[in-house]
């Protein structure tokens, strides 16, 4: 089945693009071993155009999809223990995990227990998450999840999205205690509200549900070498294929961790070889967002990712920190939903400029061609 434009794409419910289909891959863990990882690579040269995306919820998609070839590509994502039984199951697999877990730590144990609990979930809607973000600090505090695992300054919490505190719990209450979350959700939404934040501003949550602040939160990482391996980044979230399959072989790593930071851990990896990714703290690339844009999007009328490279190092640079410059395809701003110092969105070809806000905002200025913007008119 085919999702309409602007559906969350999935692999069995892909979504059409202005290059083929988006297929949808979801992490278990935010972890794909060795076999996985090249598997994955191969398959996107097989049957994509050979680029993969890398989400801000820490998913992966292959790009460039035939529709006659989506039943194949299904069935090798199974062979490699990466597509869940089907659609619904997908679905509900909204899982977000800080990926620096370790072997048999809460993380992993709250991580497992939850994707168990999937199928007692009400039927929640379609971009409804939940995230795992156990570690000694919460780092997950700006991706999208509307149910949340945390630490408090007694042990775990369970915290609902738009609330500045959560509920103590145990590991062996924790999952009940999520169940009962979400029906609690699922019984307060409305069709203007559909997600967490949103409830939590109409309705008052449940005694005992705000009693703990959840520890302050810890700092991300820039790519280079951590405690867990190689960090590496992607430009704008997308990478070739054929360059992460050279890099695990030339690394040999014996798996990848995805993250929500347009970023890739290396696990066990002390360094890497030159090539096109992201290997530097500070690259001014990582702190631009910008969407496919034409002709890979229908929606969009112009080009985007050249001229977001062209102003990259002149505008993040002096911009108010990561984010600062949000170059969009059109006024849906796929890419960056919260506001960026400077918006760049396409309109008839050209841009409108949006300072301080997000691609929908009433724009500053209009009608900027991309010779205006790389000669300083901005």
């Amino acid at each position: 089945m085919i999702g309409v434009k602007g559906w969350c794409p999935g692999a069995h419910r892909p979504m059409m693009s202005g290059d083929g289909l988006v297929v949808r891959v979801r992490p278990r863990l935010a972890r794909l071993d060795r076999t996985q990882a090249l598997g994955l690579a191969a398959l996107a040269q097989r049957f994509g155009s050979g680029v993969i995306d890398l989400t801000s919820r820490a998913n992966l998609q292959i790009r460039g999809v035939a529709e006659a070839d989506h039943e194949a590509l299904l069935q090798e994502l199974a062979r490699l223990h990466l597509l869940d039984a089907d659609a619904s199951l997908e679905r509900r697999r909204n899982v977000l995990v800080t990926p620096f877990w370790q072997p048999g730590d809460l993380t992993e144990r709250l991580s497992r227990a939850l994707l168990g609990a999937l199928p007692a979930l009400p039927e929640l809607p379609a971009k409804v998450g939940f995230a795992v973000d156990t570690g000694a600090a919460p780092l997950l505090g700006g991706a999208s999840a509307d149910v949340r695992f945390e630490r408090g300054t007694s042990g775990p919490i369970l915290r609902a999205d738009g609330a500045a505190r959560g509920r103590p719990v145990t590991e062996q209450d924790a999952i009940p205690a999520l169940l009962e979350m979400a029906r609690w959700f699922d019984a307060n939404r409305s069709d203007s509200a559909r997600r967490m934040c949103a409830v939590v501003g109409q309705a008052a949550l449940p005694e005992g549900w705000q009693a703990e602040a959840p520890r302050a939160a810890g700092s991300l990482p820039e790519p280079g070498p951590h405690a867990a391996g190689m960090v590496i980044g992607a430009a704008f979230g997308q990478f070739d294929a054929a360059e992460l399959a050279r890099l695990l072989g030339e690394s040999e790593a014996p798996a990848i961790r995805v993250t929500p930071w347009r970023m890739l851990l290396l696990e066990g990896v002390a360094d890497v070889p030159a090539g096109p990714f992201i290997t530097a703290p500070g690259d001014p690339l990582l702190g631009v967002d910008a969407c496919p844009g034409a002709p890979f999007c229908a929606s969009a009328s112009v080009e985007t990712r050249p001229l977001a490279r062209k102003l990259a190092a002149r505008l993040a640079s002096d911009a108010a920190g990561p984010g600062g410059l949000h170059v969009s395809g059109c006024a849906k701003g796929c890419a960056r939903a919260r506001p960026a110092a400077r918006t760049l969105v396409g309109r008839d070809g050209r841009f409108d400029l949006v300072e301080n806000g997000c691609a929908g905002d009433p724009p500053n200025r209009t009608g900027l061609s991309p010779e205006d913007l790389v000669t300083g008119a901005i």
